[in-house]
């Protein structure tokens, strides 16, 4: 990492370090979704001040996953300073400063570990420099322990604070030396998160938590059926409800602005409009699913070919095939969409709980017509995220909302039920294998035939969309012959990211049907495994801790096992579930998960996130299924959309396989393989095959 005096700003403040973060532009860019654009400048901030705080500016969201307390620790390590001095701010919304501003994908560790690390020990090496100065000696005789520079020959000791305006006048280096990992301080310590305090006295400021002077409060009336739009709307007894202040229509819907929250929600409740449905009404969940099984029959775009499958299924007397599918899935946050706006003639304010700073500042710009500088947008802490504030949806409905009610503030409130009947979900999808072993019983061909929606507009050209397919082509099994291809079937229900992307249903269709293979060839899944997993020794090693961990082939009686492992995010899992049948009801006892995501720099939050990403996906395995009927959602609220309780918990057993690579990340690791993991033992418990998601008892029956 190059650094110049550019790069560092001066006053009286103290010290300031910039650093460079890649942003989404250079992560879509490796990943082959586009190619980055524009200057790479410094996008993040370290600032040192005279009181000794020491605060770092991040570009990242918090929503729970510990991003904010992780990265402190990288800082706080090659600074060498003291944890309890170290704050987190989050970063104005600036392209030109920051680059592209957003949390997704699990990137945040990954894309900081060397950056923020290197910027912490230049700032040192600068404290190191102005020291040495002051004191008129030779740099090398001086030491730093934290938060102080010290002079162990003289005992003299300076503090970082007091050091901070002089540091701020020497040269910055290129790039001082890095710690030893020997030597790591906070780094692989199961530090407190710091925002534990605030969230546990009240004083965490979520998107709901906004208030500001005169704001009024909006709900928005919108077309049950994906698509639709407003035809006709009589407004005459909502506006007789008490507090109500006005009623227009945005091209979502028909607003109702209000004194309050409850009064615009009575006000909507009044309001009688009819829709234009459009064409998406003709649609409910047979009706997709028997689209998508009709795409699986056309041809389709290789995602990945290797050997020759088809002929090689041709000539195997031993061969099967199977049909997986999995439905649409809500993210369902804990907290519902919010955001609030004000808009005057030369600006525009936003407070939003978003994953997608800068797509949320240039939305509000377009609708506004302001320039993108005109628009400050702040972050605020996210009640739960998975991938649906990555949306821009409900950050766009405030802005034409505020921008009507122009100077007045304006709370957008999405209840519960407008949260999932107008999500943006996780894709249903459709699989048609064929396989085959050979004359040992050992795989000896795959094909999969994958029929879903596009995240990133495939499906033109022959192009793939690897968020489709990623968990099927991603496979590091060594089978002589695979080949995967994906059609791109959109019946027009919208989607997005959900935790995890495509490895959420496609590592269940191929860790199940990988256990189809085995049985078909008479051989124990994990020995199976261990075969295929010759070239991918850190999944190996994963696969055969948790093994372990669990007792392999040694349940109690009783009981019953299923192994599942997944490559995704630069980290490496594997999960075994335990679980017994009786009289057809299910119980899942115990469950075993070892992960590799390189460099541990937080152990607590990394079994937090692992335990987090098991219950997320115990939900889609069991219980979630948005269903569609005539266009519209039927589910509306947790009564009809379980998600997995407290007291269905089974106990949950982390071990963490730690390297010397660069960190993985780990917030979407675990939960692909919890569904297959399960779906792999109620086999060997039933003998009965599931496959499709959620797995419900009278499937298990």
């Amino acid at each position: 990492m190059s650094m110049n005096r550019r790069d560092l700003l001066r006053s009286g403040a103290g010290l300031m370090v910039g650093f460079f973060l890649p942003d989404s532009r250079e992560l879509f860019a490796q990943q082959g979704r586009g190619r980055a654009q524009g200057p790479i400048n410094p996008n993040a901030y370290i600032r040192i001040a005279a009181d000794d705080s020491v605060t770092l500016i991040i570009t990242k969201g918090e929503m729970g996953q510990g991003t904010m307390t992780s990265l402190s620790q990288l800082l706080a390590d090659e600074l060498d300073c003291d944890w309890k001095n170290v704050k987190t701010e989050f970063a104005p919304v600036n392209p030109a400063l920051y680059g592209n501003q957003g949390v997704f994908g699990s990137q945040s560790i990954k894309t900081s570990w060397f950056p923020l690390r290197q910027a912490g020990a230049n700032a040192r090496a600068m404290l190191l420099d102005a020291a040495a100065q002051q004191w008129k000696v030779d740099k090398a005789s001086l030491r730093t322990d934290a938060g102080f520079v010290v002079n162990p020959a003289t005992g003299a000791k300076a503090s970082y604070g007091s050091l901070a305006d002089a540091a701020s006048k020497v040269a910055v280096p290129a790039a001082a030396p890095l710690k030893d990992p020997k030597d790591f301080r906070y780094i692989g310590k199961s530090m407190k998160r710091l925002d534990t305090k605030s969230k546990v006295n009240g004083t965490a400021k979520f998107g709901l938590d906004t208030r500001l002077p005169g704001m009024l409060y909006a709900v928005i009336a919108r077309c049950p059926v994906f698509g639709g739009k407003v035809a006709s709307f009589d407004d005459s007894k909502a506006r007789a409800v008490p507090g109500v202040k006005k009623i227009f229509q945005v091209p979502t819907g028909v607003a109702v602005i209000a004194e309050n929250t409850w009064a615009a929600m009575q006000g909507r409740n009044a309001l009688v409009v009819k829709y234009d449905e459009g064409p998406v009404a003709q649609y409910s969940s047979a009706d997709i699913r028997k689209m998508f099984a009709e795409y699986a029959e056309k041809p389709g775009a290789v995602a990945k070919k290797v050997g020759d499958a088809e002929q090689a299924l041709a000539g195997a007397t031993k061969k099967i095939e199977a049909i997986y599918d999995a439905p649409y899935l809500s993210h369902a946050p804990m907290e519902p969409m919010n955001c609030t706006a004000v808009v005057n003639a030369d600006s525009c304010e936003i407070w939003a709980p978003t994953q997608m700073q800068t797509g949320g500042r240039n939305t509000a710009a377009q609708i506004t017509g302001l320039a993108p500088e005109k628009v400050k947008l702040n972050s605020t802490l996210m009640g739960g995220g998975f991938g649906r504030r990555g949306g821009t949806d409900y950050i766009s409905e405030s802005v034409e909302v505020a921008k009507a009610m122009a100077g007045t503030p304006v709370k957008l409130t999405w209840t519960r039920e407008d949260d999932m009947q107008h999500d943006l979900y996780r894709p249903a999808s459709y699989v048609k294998f064929a396989g085959a072993v050979d004359a040992q019983g050992w795989p000896l061909a795959l094909t999969a035939k994958v029929a879903c929606p596009s995240f990133f507009g495939g499906g033109r050209g022959g192009a793939v969309d690897g968020t489709a397919v990623e968990g099927i082509h991603t496979l590091e099994y060594t089978i002589p012959n695979i080949f995967v291809d994906w059609r791109k079937a959109d019946p027009g229900i919208p989607t997005t990211f959900w935790r995890a992307v495509g490895y959420t249903q496609n590592t269940f269709f191929a860790e199940c049907f990988l256990d189809e293979l085995a049985f078909l060839g008479g051989k124990d899944p994990l020995e199976v495994r261990r075969r295929l997993l010759g070239n991918s020794p850190r999944l190996l090693a994963v696969m055969n801790k948790a093994a372990e961990g669990a007792g392999w082939g040694k349940a109690p009686a009783g009981r019953h096992q299923g192994i599942a492992v997944v490559n995704n995010i630069g980290s490496y899992t594997a999960i075994v579930a335990e679980l017994s049948v009786t009289k057809g009801a299910m119980k899942l006892h115990r469950v075993v998960c070892a992960v590799d995501c390189g460099h541990v720099v937080n152990p607590a939050i990394i079994q937090q996130q692992i335990e987090s990403g098991i219950v997320y996906g115990l939900s889609a395995a069991l219980k979630g299924a948005i269903t569609i009927k005539n266009g519209r959602v039927e589910q509306g609220n947790f009564d009809r959309y379980d998600v997995t309780r407290i007291s269905e918990m089974p106990k949950i057993d982390v071990h963490i396989v730690e390297t010397n690579n660069n960190p993985g990340g780990i917030g979407e690791a675990s939960g692909p393989a919890i569904a297959p993991a399960i779906a792999n033992a109620i086999f060997a418990a039933t003998g009965k095959r599931l496959r499709k998601m959620p797995m419900k008892p009278e499937d298990i029956a």
